[in-house]
């Protein structure tokens, strides 16, 4: 079901943490004594970071059932997918995540219109869509060997976040790491784990449970994800960093069809 404007923006002035090297959330709405008035906040390019890329929607597949009655796979058109990871240079098995993931949001949470293209962004800039160092995707969707993040122990560029799980997502019971494809941190992942390929489980290194958790949690951090706002606070969520923005941004207008 969709949610209002108004509740999503309450949820952003306390944001959850999430993502990997500087979790937390863009400071674009701000909080005043008074509860009657609220100056209007800076507008995200006045601060640096970028205009919200175009966002664009998968095919679907009109022979789909109903999101949350078949695999988020099976919401998207074979076809589209084969295409558009042959053009865009990413492997078949992300984008096929990617695109069920935005598609379930396409038809869950309109409002939110989230784009396979910030998904795949993020996945880029996050683990190099699942190949981060000798890793790689199996048709199971299952990202092995795990790809696994630096302890967030408060060293120069990263947040302090001591061990949340007992280092049962991570590995590590002193400090919590982000882990899987899309990199969430263990509290996140509690909070957004999803089930993409109806298995009976979340598994944060299984591809299309990572990129619905990942779509889950943008259009609840942010609005309307064509907006600059509502995108950059979406992408707050994930990473506060400006240059994390921007990299996002890049590999999001590269990855759209131009024709």
């Amino acid at each position: 079901m969709s949610q209002s404007t108004e509740q999503r923006r309450r949820r952003r002035l306390y944001p959850l943490l999430g993502g990997a090297a500087a979790a937390g959330v863009v400071v674009l709405v701000v909080q005043t004594c008074t509860a009657d008035t609220e100056p209007e906040p800076p507008h995200p390019t006045e601060l640096g970071y970028p205009p919200a890329p175009e966002q664009e929607s998968p095919a679907l597949n009109a022979e789909a059932g109903e999101p949350g009655e078949v695999p988020i796979t099976d919401l998207v058109d074979s076809q589209w997918v084969q295409d558009t990871a042959e053009r865009a240079q990413i492997p078949r098995r992300a984008v096929e995540a990617y695109a069920g993931a935005a598609a379930h949001a396409e038809l869950t949470d309109p409002d939110c219109q989230l784009g396979w293209n910030t998904l795949a962004g993020i996945g880029q800039v996050e683990s190099i869509h699942g190949a981060f160092g000798d890793s790689s995707i199996g048709e199971d969707g299952v990202v092995d060997p795990p790809i696994v993040g630096v302890p967030l122990d408060g060293s120069e560029g990263l947040m302090e976040i001591p061990d949340t799980d007992d280092g049962e997502l991570d590995g590590d019971d002193e400090w919590d790491r982000a882990v899987g494809p899309m990199q969430f941190i263990p509290t996140t992942w509690e909070l957004y784990g999803q089930d993409g390929n109806l298995s009976g489980e979340a598994n944060i290194h299984q591809y299309d449970d990572a990129a619905l958790a990942a779509a889950v949690y943008l259009c609840d951090s942010g609005d309307d994800l064509t907006d600059d706002r509502g995108w950059n606070d979406a992408i707050g969520a994930y990473n506060q960093s400006i240059e994390y923005a921007h990299d996002v941004a890049r590999y999001a207008e590269r990855y759209m069809d131009d024709e």
